[in-house]
């Protein structure tokens, strides 16, 4: 079984929760696009866990997790990520973990240039996690960037890098910036060295393994809204979030998925700028984002936080091919009297019940309905007999209006917090 769990959405909706629940019955899990730029939280009996690069797998004992040559790797905060668990008790070896030597290096460079541009930006800036991963991605496309294989070539890494950094700080000269040659192969040295155990050929690791015929799970970051080409462009991320290049990502480009698992809050949330129609200001924001906890893993930053999205998620889900719907954090709505739901848009005084793209989508204003809240706690319910009405009749609404089954909802961050309907 091949397998992709995904965002719908923005990003944020509860995919490494997921990932942690369902990779019981995987043998393999591959994180396949992204960088440290977005965060997994994963609540266990070993406690709360915020992955930013390894798989969401890694906390089982019985998974092989796999980081494919889509991602983009900070080696130094990768490094930082793994003593961190291993602090709490979590095996990592070169059992366990495995980086394509494919998957291109976050440089320290790439993080400057991020942070330049954005202050450049100012009232205009994309919302950035200032992380590096625009001009990594960039580079990769321009054919100027340090794979992870590379790592492997200690004697002849130093010379490419040279050849980059002339490059390089021509373009930071304006800034009055510069990078050494020797700072960089110190950071190599020092972050680069401990992680060459873990590299290999992700491709053939996972072709033996389809061959076989073992469980594959393959984890995205952020969602469908964000994604290079089908997303909110320009305030997107700077890769393919959707699961028809998890194979890709994976190493594994001529497999095809069996299924594709979508997560979808019962609300909606993103980090960052861009057009969100269904947000939510002031004191009805600030009650939603601080029942949900909502705070960006990867940066702290405050989530913008609104009403759930049909037109949206309805986008997200055919984007997607999801054939099932994990609907996550529906807990968090206990409070409310009435539910509201953002059904449609109006751009120009039309309704419009589709998503729309480019500038048309900055001038969409939500159409709401409001729903019956269940007002009581869900937390330990555990079949669809134990919810509300109420509740269950907020499942329905959006499952027949996305368009595609609700099969788990969460109610409750633990591992064992959900229903599967």
């Amino acid at each position: 079984m091949l397998t992709a769990v995904v965002g719908i959405n923005w990003g944020d909706e509860g995919k490494g929760r997921m990932v942690d629940l369902l990779s019981k019955e995987y043998d393999i899990i591959c994180r396949y696009q992204g960088g440290n730029n977005a965060g997994h939280t994963v609540v266990n009996e070993k406690g709360k866990f915020i992955l930013n690069l390894l798989p969401s797998g890694i906390l089982r004992e019985n998974t092989v997790n796999v980081m494919g040559n889509g991602m983009v790797i900070d080696i130094e905060h990768l490094c930082g990520e793994i003593e961190r668990l291993r602090e709490k008790g979590v095996r990592i070896t070169p059992d366990n973990l495995k980086i394509s030597d494919k998957a291109f290096i976050c440089m320290p460079y790439h993080k400057q240039q991020d942070i330049l541009e954005e202050e450049r930006l100012a009232e205009k800036k994309y919302g950035s996690t200032r992380r590096g991963i625009a001009p990594v991605y960039g580079d990769k496309y321009m054919k100027k960037g340090i794979r992870m294989g590379d790592l492997l070539c200690l004697d002849t890494l130093e010379g490419k890098i040279a050849d980059i950094l002339e490059w390089k700080n021509l373009t930071l000269r304006g800034y009055g910036q510069k990078f050494s040659l020797k700072d960089i192969m110190q950071w190599i040295n020092e972050f680069g060295k401990p992680l060459i155990p873990f590299i290999t050929d992700t491709t053939k690791f996972l072709t033996d393994a389809v061959n076989g015929n073992k469980n594959i799970l393959f984890e995205a970051q952020l969602g469908a809204l964000r994604d290079i080409d089908f997303g909110i462009y320009p305030f997107t991320t700077s890769s393919q979030t959707l699961a028809a290049y998890a194979p890709i990502g994976a190493g594994i480009p001529g497999v095809k998925l069996d299924h594709v698992i979508g997560i979808m809050k019962a609300y909606s949330s993103c980090v960052g700028e861009g057009p969100f129609t269904a947000e939510f200001f002031g004191e009805e924001a600030e009650k939603l984002r601080e029942a949900g906890g909502e705070y960006g893993a990867a940066t702290g930053r405050p989530r913008r936080v609104g009403a759930f999205d049909i037109p949206a998620s309805r986008y997200g889900v055919k984007m997607q091919g999801a054939d099932e719907i994990a609907l996550t954090k529906l807990d968090v709505l206990s409070y409310m009297d009435k539910i509201p739901v953002c059904v449609a848009y109006e751009i120009d005084g039309v309704r419009c019940d589709s998503f729309p793209t480019g500038d048309r989508l900055l001038k969409a204003k939500p159409v709401f309905e409001y729903l019956d809240g269940f007002k009581t706690d869900i937390s330990k319910c555990r079949t669809p007999g134990d919810l509300p009405e109420a509740a269950l009749k907020y499942i329905r609404f959006i499952e027949e209006a996305v368009g595609c089954p609700i099969k788990y909802v969460s109610v409750g961050p633990g591992r064992d917090d959900y229903i599967e309907m």
